[in-house]
C-alpha cells in the first residue's frame, strides 16, 4: 500500500481548510495496511491530531450495539421475532401518530402490531429521529420531551411514525435494543459491552464515559457555517446518563474501532477471541428488509444535519446494524458492502468480497458535511485503486 498518496490526501485537506483534522485506518485480511492522522485535534488548540486521538462517534455505536444483541439471541436470551413488551413494557404506550389536531396535540392510535428486536435492528419499527422527521420534531416539543442526546429515559417515549414493519426509517430504534439488552442480561450497556466485546478485542479506549486518561486526546466539535468556514463548538455527550445510548453514545478512537470492524470482516472472530459465529455475520450482512429500501435522509434539523443519501441512484438495504451496497460503487467498493457513520462526520465501510474495511473520523457539524463525504470518497478510492494495482502487479 502506497501510504505517501493516502497521507497526501489527507494533507491536502487540512492544508486547504476542508478540515480541521482526521484519522484515517484501513485493514486487510492480514491486519492493518494504513493509519494516518493529520491535522489539529480543535482550531482553539494547539494539539495535533494523533492516531490515538478520541472522536465521538455517534451512530457508529449501533454496529456496536447490534452486535451484543446478536450474541444475546446466539444464546436464546433475546428472540428476533417475539414481541419486545414481553421484557420492555413500556413500549404498550407508543402509539401511532397519524398527525396534529386544532389544538397542537398528536393524533394517536394503537400500533398494528406489536415491535419486535428484528422490527428495531432494521429501523421499521416506526420510530424516528426528530433531525429528520418533522412529525417527531412536533410530538416532542407537544409532549414536552428531552432531546435523545440528553440520555434520559423519557426521550425514548416519542410516537411512531407508521406501524411496525411498514416502512425503513432511521431512528432511534437501537437505543431501545440497548435497553432490550439490559434488560435481558441484568447488566447495564457499558457494563456489558465491556465484559463482552470491549475487553476481549482489546478495545481500551472505548466508552460511553470519557475516562481521566483519554480525556487529553479528545478531539473538539467543529460546526460549518453558511460560508464554509469551520468554528469550535462546545459538545459533550451527558457523562451520567439516565441510560447509556446504544444508538450513538460511544467514543472510540480509529484504531479501536478497526479491532471490532476486523471482527466483522473475519466472520466474528479477532486476535483469537470468538464474539459472534460466523453464521450470525452472515446474517447481519443480509437484507433484513425485504422489498423495503433504505432511503435518502431528508434534514428537519439543517444545523445537526444536511440531507444524505448514501450512493445516489443506487437500491440500498439493511442488514442488522449495517446498510447493505447492492451494486459495485463507484470508489471500488464491492456489491454487499457494509457500512455506516456518524453524526459528526466519522464513516466506515466493510467490503467482505475484496476483504477490506477503512474508517475515516472528523468531528464536524452538521452531518453529510459535503467536503467530508468528497475526502472519504478520495480515500477509499485510492485504497481501491493501490489494491488493484498491487494486485496487476503480483501477477506479473
Amino acid at each position: 500500500m502506497n501510504t505517501k498518496q493516502l497521507d497526501q490526501i489527507l494533507k491536502e485537506s487540512v492544508m486547504d481548510s476542508i478540515i480541521p483534522g482526521a484519522v484515517a485506518f484501513v485493514s486487510d485480511d492480514q491486519g492493518i495496511i494504513y493509519e494516518g492522522a493529520f491535522g489539529m485535534r480543535s482550531l482553539d488548540s494547539e494539539a495535533k491530531m494523533t492516531t490515538d486521538s478520541v472522536f465521538w462517534i455517534a451512530s457508529m455505536t449501533k454496529a456496536v450495539t447490534t452486535v451484543a444483541a446478536m450474541q444475546l439471541v446466539e444464546q436464546g436470551k433475546l428472540h428476533l421475532d417475539q414481541p419486545l413488551n414481553r421484557i420492555l413494557p413500556q413500549l404498550n404506550d407508543i402509539k401511532v401518530m397519524e398527525g396534529v389536531g386544532e389544538d397542537g396535540q398528536p393524533i394517536l392510535r394503537q400500533p398494528k402490531r406489536q415491535i419486535t428486536l428484528r422490527h428495531l435492528l432494521t429501523h421499521t419499527a416506526g420510530f424516528t429521529y426528530h433531525f429528520f422527521n418533522e412529525g417527531t420534531t412536533k410530538y416532542i416539543a407537544a409532549k414536552g420531551l428531552p432531546d435523545i442526546t440528553e440520555c434520559k429515559d423519557d426521550a425514548l417515549m416519542t410516537a411512531l411514525a407508521f406501524d411496525p414493519g411498514e416502512q425503513w426509517e432511521y431512528g432511534i430504534n437501537i437505543d431501545w435494543v440497548g435497553k432490550a439488552i439490559e434488560a435481558v442480561s441484568g447488566k447495564s450497556l457499558r457494563d456489558y459491552f465491556k465484559e463482552n466485546i470491549f475487553n476481549l478485542l482489546g478495545m481500551t479506549d472505548t466508552d460511553f464515559v470519557i475516562q481521566p486518561e483519554t480525556r487529553p486526546r479528545l478531539v473538539g466539535m467543529h460546526a460549518r457555517g453558511e460560508d464554509q468556514s469551520l468554528s469550535p463548538i462546545p459538545f459533550e455527550i451527558t457523562q451520567e446518563p439516565e441510560f447509556f445510548m446504544g444508538g450513538g453514545g460511544l467514543y472510540s478512537t480509529a484504531g479501536d474501532y478497526m479491532k471490532f470492524l476486523q471482527m466483522i470482516l473475519h466472520g466474528g472472530t479477532f486476535n483469537g477471541k470468538q464474539i459472534l459465529a460466523k453464521e450470525t455475520i452472515e446474517e447481519m450482512s443480509k437484507n433484513q428488509i425485504g422489498d423495503l429500501q433504505v432511503s435518502a435522509l431528508k434534514s428537519a434539523n439543517p444545523g445537526l444535519t444536511n440531507d444524505y443519501e448514501a450512493f445516489p441512484g443506487m437500491t440500498k438495504k439493511w442488514g442488522f446494524g449495517f446498510l447493505i451496497t447492492t451494486e459495485d460503487a463507484s470508489t471500488g467498493r464491492k456489491a454487499g458492502s457494509l457500512s455506516w457513520a456518524g453524526l459528526a462526520n466519522t464513516y466506515f465501510w466493510i467490503d467482505p468480497v475484496s476483504k477490506i474495511t477503512g474508517v475515516i473520523l472528523t468531528q464536524i457539524l452538521p452531518f453529510a458535511d459535503q467536503k467530508v463525504l468528497d475526502l472519504a470518497d478520495k480515500f477509499e478510492a485510492s485504497v481501491y485503486e493501490q489494491k488493484a494495482n498491487k494486485l496487476v502487479s503480483d501477477r506479473n
